[in-house]
């Protein structure tokens, strides 16, 4: 059960982060036991319309865990297997050659030791991800559109091309050495479209959207009067009528979909429910463990260019990342989620039957806003037995 009185004072802490302006509105949903609680506070941008409950947000990062699904239940129909290699499905990452530094010449290579695996990609171990100094293998990635920086579905090329870009250069690590961010998921993208056959999107409706009753997740909207103004450093990033109100050629399984409060709750409780919704089984209860598992090894987890002290009580599993000792914010060893850059949240608590979701518009990893730290504090206040 959840204490009324804190479930007052939680909507009070964070309608002051909207009178404040640090975001224009916030939208969220925690639940608990059966018990369901959604607060919607301030516009859809700051000079905008009144926020919805069906408003859609760029969830970004949150794509991740999605796409990680939609792989897991081709892996549980022996369609594809966690340690073969991808050479078959994605030859353009045969016979990889890898910088013998990370700030090396893209010339100063080494044969990789192994192929790449399904493994790899789930746990961002493929050899190739994002690095934000100005090292040569970076300039050249985002000279390429692979993913250096936030989603631009409009900039980047159709799939076929993308992947082409993606094997020109060498890996920036061993397959299975280091943990670096993001560029597996939109390999793994690639690979579902081309095993299935079908466009992402199409892929991921028939595996996870329509079971789960995810009615509005999508890689872009024609209802541009529910998608929010988002927001980046400051500025607009990105406006309802801009990149995400039409199609693109590059649907990001790491990065591009579009969602709202009531779909990604039902995505959440999916996991929280051990791999069922509502009667239907989409992925076994060992599948569901071995995601939410935390897979690194101190050394893998020891890279550059993401957050220092990050990993010091955190892991990853496939797709999501797993508490491995308490934080500072009440999350404990087992919890597990994921948050997207653009200013969305989710999270799972296994133990306590929680889960949380938390949209707003202003681009910044959730794990550092005062914002997420004050919803997360707010909401184990709340927890009443």
């Amino acid at each position: 059960m959840f204490s009324q009185a804190r479930l007052a004072q939680l909507h009070d802490v964070m309608a002051r982060h909207v009178e404040r302006g640090t975001v224009p509105g916030v939208i969220m949903l925690v639940s608990r036991r059966g018990e369901v609680h959604v607060d919607v506070l301030g516009k859809q941008a700051f000079d905008g319309a009144p926020l919805r409950r069906d408003s859609l947000f760029r969830i970004s990062s949150m794509t991740k865990p999605i796409t990680a699904v939609g792989a897991l239940t081709l892996v549980e129909q022996c369609v594809l297997r966690l340690d073969d290699p991808v050479d078959e499905v994605l030859p353009e990452l045969a016979g990889r050659r890898v910088l013998r530094r990370i700030d090396g010449e893209l010339d100063d290579t080494v044969p990789a030791n192994r192929a790449i695996t399904l493994r790899d990609l789930l746990t961002f171990r493929f050899g190739f991800g994002q690095l934000f100094e100005p090292y040569p293998i970076v300039t050249a990635a985002r000279e390429r559109l692979l993913g250096m920086g936030p989603p631009n579905p409009a900039d980047y090329p159709a799939p076929d091309e993308w992947l082409r870009r993606l094997g020109e250069l060498p890996l920036m690590a061993q397959p299975g050495e280091k943990w670096l961010y993001h560029v597996g998921s939109d390999v793994l993208g690639v690979l579902l479209e081309r095993v299935s056959g079908k466009p992402l999107d199409a892929f991921l409706a028939e595996r996870v959207f329509e079971p789960l009753g995810m009615k509005d997740t999508a890689f872009s909207t024609s209802s541009v009067d529910r998608l929010v103004t988002s927001y980046l450093e400051g500025s607009v990033f990105d406006e309802p009528g801009g990149q995400w109100s039409r199609r693109p050629r590059f649907l990001s399984g790491g990065g591009g979909l579009l969602s709202t409060i009531d779909d990604m709750s039902a995505f959440a409780h999916l996991m929280l429910n051990n791999g069922q919704h509502e009667g239907t089984r989409i992925l076994s209860r060992p599948m569901i463990e071995l995601m939410t598992t935390d897979h690194l090894t101190p050394a893998q987890k020891a890279v550059s260019g993401f957050f220092p002290g990050y990993f010091d009580n955190r892991g990853w599993g496939f797709g999501v990342s797993v508490v491995t000792a308490h934080t500072g914010m009440h999350h404990r060893p087992g919890c597990y989620g994921w948050d997207g850059g653009l200013g969305t949240s989710w999270q799972v608590d296994p133990a306590e039957g929680l889960t949380g979701v938390l949209l707003t518009q202003v681009a910044g990893f959730p794990d550092f806003s005062p914002v997420y730290q004050d919803f997360w504090t707010s909401v184990y206040q709340a927890v009443d037995d």
